[in-house]
């Protein structure tokens, strides 16, 4: 493994964790689909519970770090410029409907820089993470951002307002997660990601993961943590994308 900080490996083993819950839960989903309940409040309680687990066990060396969940917001501790960000499961409409295509995804933010970032697909056992200046991996394999110049030959991640504003002009997929869409641009699957109005906890890790895989994501910090317009692709395409992008 490369070496990598206490704080990051903190987060593997937080996120291996949690994510038995999650895969126990997904297995028991088949199961719900015909009861009168409905699976609805069966993956709200999986949520909560994953991110129970995840604050539990980054909060074992590091007592003092606020925390920034989906499902409980602001967690203010003594530490109030250092954050643990974290969205228990992005990709809960796929987890709903049985697609194994979602994750879990924290980040830790010191003073308004996202410091390292963590994105673990549990159902494909795929763990992307990246530290500032130190790259960024899948699986301990250095990952890097695609090196296609051709927009034409490039496929984008984005969401349905993506889709239906600037369809047909580019090669568009809505896999409805965000996290692993970002995760997909800094290995190189996807070329490009744009988003508007989403939240930081959905794009916290991506954002390092791409830039330390040699991409290009915009400047956040100016945007309100739930209404963030997200911009993220390969060195090459990235302007260009931003050009297609105008009107959206």
């Amino acid at each position: 493994m490369n070496s990598i900080s206490p704080s990051l490996n903190m987060m593997i083993k937080a996120s291996e964790k949690a994510s038995k819950v999650i895969i126990r839960d997904f297995g028991e989903l088949e199961n719900l689909q015909v009861s009168k309940k409905g699976p609805q409040d069966f993956v709200t309680k999986t949520d909560r519970r994953v991110e129970k687990i995840l604050i539990s066990e980054l909060s074992k060396s590091k007592k003092n770090y606020s925390f920034l969940t989906e499902e409980s917001g602001k967690i203010i501790n003594k530490n109030k410029d250092i954050y643990w960000i974290i969205d228990p499961i992005d990709g809960t409409t796929n987890f709903l409907h049985g697609i194994p295509h979602f994750a879990i995804s924290v980040a830790l933010q010191i003073e308004d820089e996202i410091t390292c970032g963590l994105i673990f697909d549990p159902i494909k056992n795929e763990i992307f993470y990246a530290e500032r200046n130190n790259g960024s991996y899948i699986n301990n394999s250095r990952i890097r951002v695609s090196n296609k110049s051709n927009i034409d030959e490039c496929l984008f991640g984005s969401n349905s307002y993506g889709i239906k504003s600037i369809y047909p002009k580019l090669n568009l997929r809505n896999s409805g997660c965000a996290a692993l869409d970002l995760a997909y641009v800094g290995c190189g699957r996807l070329d490009g990601y744009f988003h508007n109005n989403i939240n930081l906890w959905d794009i916290a890790a991506g954002k390092i993961i791409i830039e330390e895989a040699g991409g290009k994501v915009n400047d956040i910090k100016d945007f309100e943590i739930n209404k963030i317009d997200i911009r993220a692709g390969n060195s090459s395409i990235y302007e260009k994308m931003l050009k297609k992008l105008d009107n959206f």
